[in-house]
């Protein structure tokens, strides 16, 4: 059964998992080969609380966590936020350049790091950094649990269109909202008797909040690895006795080149396997289906909404749709003035108003609106951006919802690109080649993938060599940001208007 007592602060759902079964498994580390129960990982987090408030970190203090998935992201992330600090959760593989704009932008009070490039630009801002926590800690004496609710506990960084990074401000109201909101699907997507596998990093709304936490609701158990082995998968959902996959979609697209009946014999134990982050494309679904006999259940989120905004269910899977909103969550189409589309006259809805970016007779698509308690409380630091006076928040996405109210995801209004599941903005990679001698003019795009879902390419102006582009974008940009495709061209084409036909550059043969 599903835990039913209410909990105003994320650090209490582990207290409350370790009261119910403080034996049962919590996290198994795959790569470190460690194991923490309930009870131990409680103590732990305990510990890591009072080291952090033994530091100087105070209720409202960011702390900085740059670990890699496993049991010490675990322990460091339930420390800060019993220790009453807002965890801010930054990729381990990121250069400097992103991490010194997280650190200028967030004024964190302590960096949790391993040695490395955050470390290095945390002590040239003159940020203390404190080492990964340890496991084996005794718990002393608890701290004080500080007040939930509206406080924050997440600072989450996504990609402006600006091409600069913005602070999401989760609180423990939107990311527990979010999460009796998921586990009120049926079937639930995790249970208490689950074993789930993430391979998703822990950095990332998805893998956070819709898995890491998601498991913490329900007192379940997290297999964590500390990166995506399509070849090692299999004997470890046999040796972990695996019953939840989380993945993005170019993770089951990697899993089909994996022998097809290992691969299905491995997956007996597995009862639900779920897709976020990006579109799945309905070929890979089909393809996964007939390979292994499994279902891929794909839903939409972002990490405004904590994540989870819709999702299909076991049995009712709609190939190209993300499903139905959760239980608790309101979702409309508006026009670009964030007018519902259903409001609008007949006339225009038949006629199709030029006006209207958005606007389709065939599937009436508009931008995604949505409601809930799980909402964000704006953007870093001020709350500008959040949901308006009614509660609304009007995504950057594109859609249409079918005959039986299913939302499908046609296109971005801005130029998104999504590979692997993680947001890339054209304009921060475009501000990151200008600064390269040579380049004079740069537009960059999204293509199609069969590896990634998309990849990036940039197409330049100018007179510099491709491999001199590769290695400035390796020490400036992470892996999954750097173009994969480079062009060169004349000049760049534009609309009648001005603009860059960016349409015309992805379609273009590289």
């Amino acid at each position: 059964m599903q835990p039913t007592e209410q909990v105003e602060h994320l650090g209490a759902l582990v207290r409350r998992a370790a009261a119910r079964a403080p034996e049962h498994p919590a996290v198994v580390d795959v790569t470190a080969g460690r194991t923490l129960t309930w009870a131990e990982l409680d103590a732990a987090a305990d510990a890591e609380a009072a080291r952090l408030v033994g530091a100087g970190i105070s209720a409202g203090d960011r702390v900085v966590l740059v670990l890699p998935n496993g049991a010490g992201f675990c322990v460091a992330l339930f420390g800060a936020l019993r220790a009453g600090a807002v965890a801010v959760p930054v990729g381990q593989r990121s250069v400097a350049r992103e991490v010194a704009e997280v650190l200028g932008d967030a004024r964190p009070a302590v960096v949790v790091a391993d040695p490395g490039v955050a470390a290095e630009e945390a002590v040239s801002a003159g940020i203390a950094v404190l080492p990964p926590p340890a496991l084996d800690a005794p718990a002393g004496e608890p701290v004080a649990e500080p007040p939930g609710g509206e406080a924050l506990a997440l600072l989450v960084y996504t990609s402006g269109t600006t091409g600069h990074p913005r602070g999401v401000q989760l609180s423990h109201r939107a990311l527990l909202a979010n999460r009796a909101q998921t586990a009120q699907l049926r079937p639930a997507p995790v249970t208490p008797a689950d074993r789930v596998l993430l391979a998703l990093p822990l950095f990332h709304s998805f893998g956070l909040a819709a898995g890491l936490l998601q498991v913490c609701w329900a007192g379940a158990t997290v297999v964590l690895t500390e990166r995506f082995d399509p070849a090692a998968t299999p004997s470890i959902l046999r040796e972990h006795r695996v019953s939840g996959v989380a993945g993005v979609p170019s993770m089951y697209r990697a899993l089909l080149d994996v022998d097809h009946a290992e691969l299905r014999a491995a997956l007996e134990g597995v009862r639900i396997c779920t897709s976020g982050g990006a579109p799945l494309p309905p070929a890979w679904l089909t393809a996964f289906r007939e390979a292994t006999g499994m279902e891929v259940l794909e839903g939409y989120g972002l990490s405004e909404a904590g994540p989870v905004v819709t999702s299909n269910l076991p049995g009712h899977s709609k190939p190209g749709s993300v499903g139905r909103p959760l239980p608790g969550v309101e979702l409309r189409l508006v026009d670009v003035s964030g007018h519902p589309l259903e409001d609008r006259p007949v006339e225009e809805l038949e006629e199709g108003d030029p006006s209207d970016d958005f606007s389709d007779t065939g599937d009436d698509t508009g931008l995604v609106s949505v409601r809930g308690p799980n909402l964000f409380s704006g953007y870093w630091p001020d709350g500008a951006g959040g949901p308006d006076a009614d509660g609304w928040f009007r995504t950057a996405d594109v859609g249409y919802l079918d005959a039986d109210g299913d939302l499908h995801l046609v296109d971005r209004s801005s130029d998104l690109i999504i590979v692997n599941g993680f947001n890339v903005y054209p304009r921060e990679v475009e501000q990151v080649l200008v600064g390269l001698d040579g380049v004079a003019e740069v537009a960059v795009v999204g293509v199609p993938d069969d590896r990634t879902g998309t990849a990036v390419k940039a197409v330049i102006v100018g007179e510099v060599e491709e491999q001199a582009v590769r290695e400035w974008c390796e020490a400036r940009l992470a892996r999954f940001k750097r173009p994969t495709v480079i062009a060169f061209v004349d000049a760049l084409p534009r609309t009648p208007t001005g603009k860059i036909a960016r349409r015309a550059l992805a379609e273009a043969t590289p």
